[in-house]
């Protein structure tokens, strides 16, 4: 497509992430492990937190995942489906985003040619209404190519990278100690064998489709065999 000026004018003219590197990141994914892991008050003493695709916080869940948010992002079909694509009111979008503060909001505009205009139109409800919420950034197009062509090159070959370990990704160029809270693909507990929901909020299934989450996982449980990440599936204790 053809950057236009107007489109070019919306760009940051700054690095969003000039402060990093940070000492400690917690990327927190939404996996059903995180429920009744009280990793709460852990998750938000690391320096920089990520989050992934508009996750609950409020209503008794702060003390498994903690408030505190640095980075969050959001996944398009959540846009169309839980706010119409933003082609309605947009006012509910606008106060729901209150939740996370002034929190980088990263969106994957430029991935595929139909996530552009609701992409755009979450940045300019966000101006329209003159939110002091999050600030709205782009993933640079060649930056998602990079990164599905590293991982594939580590065999994960699916349609699609999953946000979590695409954030995974980038709290390593980020951070200097990357914490992961709520990773785990499976209906089963490895220390209790208590049966999971998919997510802490919901059991709303994985896209099996776009997604090889068992293969990232593996990925990311290599990283912590070896010391470059910090991978938490257990309880969280003071």
């Amino acid at each position: 497509m053809t950057v236009t000026a107007d489109l070019f004018n919306l760009f940051p003219k700054e690095n969003p992430f000039k402060k990093a590197p940070w000492d400690s990141c917690a990327v927190v994914g939404n996996g059903g492990i995180l429920a009744k892991s009280s990793c709460g008050k852990q998750i938000d003493s690391a320096t920089f937190v990520i989050r992934c695709n508009l996750p609950p916080l409020s209503n008794g869940h702060e003390k498994d995942t903690g408030s505190k948010t640095s980075l969050v992002t959001a996944n398009p079909s959540i846009l169309v489906e839980k706010y119409q694509s933003l082609n309605e009111h947009r006012r509910s979008f606008v106060e729901d985003m209150q939740l996370y503060g002034d929190a980088l909001l990263l969106l994957p505009a430029f991935s595929f040619r139909r996530n552009m205009a609701v992409s755009l139109r979450v940045l300019y409800s966000l101006e329209d209404f003159n939110s002091s919420g999050p600030r709205t950034i782009f993933f640079n197009p060649r930056y998602l190519n990079s990164l599905t062509e590293f991982w594939r090159d580590q065999g994960i070959r699916s349609l699609r990278l999953s946000t979590g370990i695409m954030m995974a990704s980038l709290a390593l160029e980020l951070c200097n100690n990357v914490h992961l809270y709520g990773f785990w693909p499976f209906g089963t507990h490895p220390y209790t064998r208590q049966p999971l929901t998919n997510h802490y909020y919901d059991d709303r299934p994985v896209n099996k489709r776009m997604h090889a989450m068992p293969s990232e996982f593996e990925a990311l449980l290599n990283l912590h065999n070896k010391g470059i990440i910090h991978l938490h599936l257990g309880e969280c204790t003071n």
